[in-house]
């Protein structure tokens, strides 16, 4: 067998990898779906499941993961202000209630 289509195997059994794991996180969406969670609770759960199935797409398909240090920082990047924004969900979410017992 060559070397050209030993690669071409590799990548495709990667790519089936990549494809039944996207598989199962959207599985694992629709279970989530299932949950009567709190809104709050359920938005961050989507997001991280979301934020996963995107990590493998962007990783493998469209080859970030063969890229230079720089898109390593801009993903850090990314997680930290994703995290950010599911702290101010969080906070968010309670001082809506709290300011909602306080009224009149």
């Amino acid at each position: 067998m060559s070397s050209g289509a030993h690669n071409l195997e590799k990548d495709i059994k990667k790519y089936k990898k990549i494809y039944f794991a996207l598989l199962i996180f959207t599985v694992v969406t629709v279970l989530a779906a299932k949950f009567h969670l709190a809104v709050h609770l359920a938005i961050i759960l989507a997001l991280i499941i979301a934020t996963f199935k995107a990590s493998l797409v962007a990783s493998f398909f469209m080859h970030l993961a063969t890229e230079r240090p720089v898109i390593y920082w801009l993903l850090i990047f990314t997680g930290f202000f994703f995290i950010s924004m599911l702290l101010l969900i969080y906070v968010s979410h309670y001082s809506i209630y709290e300011g909602l017992h306080h009224v009149p």
